[in-house]
């Protein structure tokens, strides 16, 4: 009964829809905040209500059509379609997450998992504002999991492929060689090279990034790390994990 109360249009459900917009974006941004992030608490949480006020004007509009403005609609003979205020929120949120979406050192992309973070916020905005209680709490959970649980999860499953992509600095051009014949050595099968300069203490030195996949019965991803840094031409090396 109180769930059939709360999905008509009035304003105890409004207030609801709100707060559960509110709380379901908090929910996300909080760990993003933590981990200093682009977006963060408020941001997320503002694009949810953001989102869930925009559902409601559209069902505002729809109630009215209905009731107080009936005469007017039917005057101006047009249809009205609310779908179309969520769906500008779908197209609005790509502009912001694209925003976030940044390519950093070392051909790497940052910001791809708060860009989708901030369209899933939108996402529970519109199913708030809509009144779609029974979707929110799962999508809140599922969606925490994957941005925050499933994140060490991942860098450890990476950590222990046999692929591995990483990033050294050195001295000179021609101590590649050294480098790479110290991989080959260890079994390692060399896949791809990208020259890079990086500026260290004032110099720009040599770098390399290179993916390569480490041989069967010598996988450890540490043990490649050190062998490549014990070299006396190696000024730093790291591995790559996106």
């Amino acid at each position: 009964m109180i769930s059939e109360y709360l999905r008509n249009f009035i304003f105890p459900a409004v207030v609801l829809r709100l707060l559960l917009a509110a709380v379901s974006g908090g929910a996300i941004g909080y760990g993003r905040s933590k981990k200093n992030r682009n977006a963060g608490l408020r941001t997320y949480m503002l694009v949810s209500v953001g989102a869930a006020l925009t559902m409601l004007i559209s069902l505002y509009e729809y109630e009215m059509l209905r009731t107080q403005w009936a005469w007017l609609y039917g005057l101006a003979d047009v249809k009205f379609d609310g779908t179309r205020f969520p769906a500008q929120v779908i197209n609005g949120i790509g502009f912001l997450a694209a925003g976030t979406i940044l390519s950093v050192a070392h051909q790497q992309i940052s910001g791809l998992t708060t860009a989708i973070g901030l369209f899933a916020a939108a996402s529970l905005g519109i199913a708030a504002g809509a009144g779609f209680y029974e979707v929110i709490a799962v999508s809140v959970l599922c969606i925490v999991i994957a941005m925050e649980i499933m994140h060490p999860v991942e860098v450890t499953f990476k950590r222990r492929l046999r692929m591995i992509t990483v990033n050294v600095e050195f001295e000179d051009i021609g101590d590649m060689n050294t480098i790479t014949e110290t991989m080959t050595g260890l079994g390692a099968k060399i896949f791809e090279i990208d020259f890079e300069r990086t500026e260290r203490s004032g110099d720009k030195l040599p770098a390399a990034i290179i993916v390569l996949k480490l041989a069967r019965g010598n996988e450890s991803h540490s043990a490649m790390l050190s062998s490549i840094a014990e070299l006396n031409c190696v000024c730093a090396v790291r591995e790559l994990i996106s």
